[in-house]
């Protein structure tokens, strides 16, 4: 009995069919399966009862991943949705790319996860074929049946299940994929897989995990980056109760530098882990660890002094030219013209997921199981690898289900920690993170400061454009998400425009903020715009649209941000007049002290325009009555109401970050939970009303681009209802707070 044959033969005992079973560096040499690299047997398996199994590869953070990708594959099956049943994946190269982020999981699974449903059909449809002395052209599928119309005969997929595993896996290129007329499954609303567990508190998340014999850690980082443990008082704190082991953890190098830290593991900071029989127990022996600490270079670090310093450069010639576009200080001397200047700034945020880093981890016999709730679980296991000393292979990593990432679990410093201090304590192990914690050790958004130049001509028309962008890095190196695309919008639209940097040192770990760059990018452009529109005696929406009527070459160097960021201007402008339609923008009398404001914004190839009405009471309470957004993300909308969800998400998310800021003294996070740093609450929340705009174009991503607009959408609302303009966030520093 050969390989293949024993593994077939099993498959029909258990009644059941891993799909394309047999050789896969053969299968992958003819290029086979649902694409490179893919194969049906580590996706979709039918039980005997005609219930398809089918794996979801990609991380669940609440934006509906568990949902999307077995949608996908049992569309080109041809199954019902209530005969699927969806597990998770494990970790490994089987499974392709399954990095969660840049809405990235719609873009790169559209066609790979549809063609590993059509290869299994096809796959059963020869079965069925055979067993009828058929050819396959014949016959036809429907609910998890094969059919030949001619015979009047009909065979369940589960009657064909060990017939099919005898099947060769076809040619990923020869597969015909349904048209989209034909779709039952893309494009209806489903529900959530774990709806249920969740609303019934069932433990399904990284902060449920438990194992037999497990201990639970609490550590205590270093409050100030790059610091060092002097001493502690662990022979008083081995002594509390519950507390099994105290011990210092020395600050693990990063394998990348300053100004990139951690993001290319396996480095994590500096300090002391607490592991004890109970999380309330080592919680409360860290309330008794009295540490001295040696700040390092970062001790002097503070806000104040940055944006001082901050200033201070915007005065002096900018250090690097990013894109020169024209001559605009030709057209600021210009009698003509009506220039403007401003100056934005904006802050340091921290993601605040609703639930707190954690990882439980399990070292034993050389071998280690983590149980994450990573963005990035690959990297995080070959970093694991790196930091332990031990073949990847010895790692097994289970996906466990996110309360939230919006970019914090793409860094795996919890991950980390977890396995160090498991395999120096030689137990499982539980590591989870408080809320101040969270707060004062996260990879924080960016903050920047942003001083603007512009002017308009005489006919109302954006004449030049010039931004000095005060940064944060060193030379030439923007930290992480400290940078700036010069392609930005207006970039491409205006003849005369000037894009300039300097940057200034920054003591605190940064990166990825659900829309990178265009959460914060978004608010300094469209609210300038919005300045612009009004100096020009132009309405805000109209305005918008002239500019995008006024594509220009691209004639930057090379080097200096050529092109417009892949920006399509027919694209946005459907969605600005969409927004604006559905908002009644400009054919609706307000009471006073109520506005409307209008923005856009291109990322992650989403297209959205927002428009928000707001009312603000005279003692500066503001209260978001209504949002509408329009959007364009392709030609599918696959599970409309997650879509609608992760907009409306995005809206409230977007809003939460006018209120929140973090700032540093002494080198040390001074916030550390949701008194300081809140997010809106639910009679904050505004009404949301979501359209789709679809367009001919392959489907993109919706968890980043629906959420830069609202924030200068809503503070452009501000200024119309008020004459106030917002340039400093958080709008508390000007004395705004929402009702």
């Amino acid at each position: 009995m050969n390989r293949r044959f024993f593994l077939q033969a099993s498959a029909a005992a258990g009644g059941g069919l891993l799909l394309g079973l047999g050789l896969e560096a053969d299968l992958k040499a003819q290029g086979r399966g649902g694409g490179p690299g893919l194969l049906p047997k580590d996706f979709i398996t039918i039980a005997a009862d005609g219930t398809a199994t089918l794996v979801a590869k990609n991380q669940e953070l609440g934006q509906g991943a568990l949902n999307l990708l077995p949608m996908l594959m049992a569309e080109e099956l041809d199954v019902d949705w209530k005969a699927v049943r969806i597990v998770r994946s494990g970790v490994g190269p089987q499974y392709g790319g399954q990095i969660t982020g840049g809405s990235s999981a719609t873009p790169s699974n559209w066609e790979p996860m549809r063609r590993l449903g059509a290869a299994a059909r096809q796959m059963l449809v020869a079965a069925a074929a055979q067993t009828w002395g058929v050819a396959p052209e014949e016959c036809t599928t429907a609910s998890g049946v094969v059919m030949h119309a001619a015979s009047n005969r009909k065979l369940g997929y589960g009657e064909l299940a060990a017939k099919a595993a005898a099947m060769p896996v076809p040619a990923f290129a020869s597969l015909k994929l349904k048209d989209a007329k034909d779709f039952r499954i893309i494009g209806k609303s489903t529900a959530g897989a774990e709806t249920k567990e969740i609303v019934t508190g069932k433990p399904i998340f990284g902060i449920d995990v438990t194992l037999p014999g497990m201990l639970y850690a609490a550590f205590e980082k270093s409050p100030v980056m790059g610091g060092k443990v002097v001493s502690a008082n662990l022979d008083v704190v081995r002594k509390l109760k519950g507390v099994k082991h105290a011990f210092v953890i020395e600050g693990i190098r990063a394998a990348t530098d300053y100004p990139n830290y951690l993001f290319g593991g396996p480095g994590f900071e500096a300090g002391v882990a607490i592991v004890a029989d109970s999380w309330w127990a080592a919680q409360s022996a860290r309330k008794q660890l009295v540490v001295k600490w040696d700040d390092g270079k970062w001790g002097g670090q503070d806000s104040e002094a940055n944006e001082r310093k901050a200033d201070e450069l915007a005065k002096k010639p900018a250090a690097r030219t990013l894109r020169k576009n024209g001559d605009t200080e030709a057209v600021f001397q210009r009698k003509d013209v009506k220039v403007l200047e401003a100056r934005y700034v904006f802050p340091h945020i921290a993601h605040v997921t609703m639930e707190p880093q954690n990882c439980t981890a399990h070292y034993r016999d050389g071998k280690l199981d983590i149980w994450s709730t990573s963005q990035f679980p690959a990297p995080g296991r070959a970093s694991v690898a790196q930091l332990l000393g031990m073949p990847e292979a010895d790692i097994t990593l289970h996906m466990v289900r996110a309360g939230g990432g919006f970019g914090r679990r793409a860094y795996n410093d919890s991950m980390l920690e977890a396995a160090w201090i498991s395999k120096t304590v030689g137990a499982p192990v539980k590591l989870l993170w408080s809320r101040e914690d969270d707060v004062r050790h996260d990879f924080y958004r960016c903050g920047g400061f942003q001083f603007f130049k512009g002017a308009v001509d005489g006919a109302g028309k954006l004449a030049a454009w010039s931004n000095h962008f005060v940064a944060y890095g060193e030379g030439d190196t923007f930290i992480n998400d400290g940078g700036f695309n010069p392609g930005e919008f207006p970039a491409g639209y205006v003849e005369n425009l000037l894009v300039q940097t300097s940057t200034m040192p920054l003591g605190l770990k940064t990166g990825a903020l659900r829309a990178p760059g265009s959460n914060s990018i978004a608010w300094v452009m469209q609210s300038f715009m919005d300045e612009l529109a009004l100096a020009a005696g132009k309405d805000p929406m109209e305005f918008r649209l002239e500019v995008l009527k006024n594509a220009v070459p691209a004639t930057a160097a090379p080097g200096r941000g050529g092109g417009r960021a892949g920006l399509n201007a027919a694209r946005m402008a459907d969605v600005i007049r969409l927004a604006a339609e559905k908002s009644g923008w400009g054919k609706r009398q307000l009471p006073k002290g109520t506005g409307l404001g209008i923005a856009f914004h291109y990322s992650h190839s989403g297209y959205f325009a927002e428009v928000a009405e707001v009312s603000v009471s005279a003692d500066k309470k503001v209260k978001v009555n209504k949002v509408w957004v329009a959007g364009d993300v392709g030609s599918q909308i696959i599970n409309p109401s997650s879509a609608e969800s992760q907009v409306q998400g995005a809206v409230i998310d977007g809003l939460s970050e006018m209120m929140q800021e973090i700032t540093l003294k002494e080198g040390r996070v001074v916030q550390g939970n949701y008194n300081q740093h809140p997010v809106l609450r639910i009679a904050q929340a505004p009404a949301i009303e979501v359209h789709f705009l679809k367009s001919n174009n392959p489907p993109s991503g919706l968890g980043e681009p629906a959420l830069p607009p609202i924030i200068p959408a809503t503070a452009n609302a501000i200024f119309a209802a008020t004459g106030e303009r917002l340039r400093t966030m958080p709008m508390s520093k000007q004395g705004f707070r929402f009702a």
